[in-house]
């Protein structure tokens, strides 16, 4: 897949983890795609480690894996958009 295809693939993921951590009202696009790629990055390597598949291409569970590793880092930073 392209590289735009990967941004808007973080960019659903950041906007669906935001949604559920209720914080999409201060965050921006970009933050919802940074958020996303770093929820990919954190989901697949905690699906590495307990012996899962991580994020493998565009199908489910990657993006179940990513939206829990954004929600996973949007708990831990406490992520908050300037304005």
């Amino acid at each position: 897949m392209g590289l735009i295809s990967w941004i808007v693939f973080g960019a659903i993921v950041g906007w669906v983890a935001s949604m559920i951590m209720n914080r999409n009202d201060r965050m921006g696009c970009l933050a919802n795609i940074a958020t996303g790629v770093i929820g990919g990055v954190v989901g697949g390597f905690l699906a590495n480690i307990i012996g899962g598949h991580g994020v493998s291409g565009f199908n489910v569970s990657s993006f179940v894996v990513a939206i829990i590793g954004a929600v996973i880092f949007l708990g831990i930073t406490g992520w908050r958009a300037v304005r």
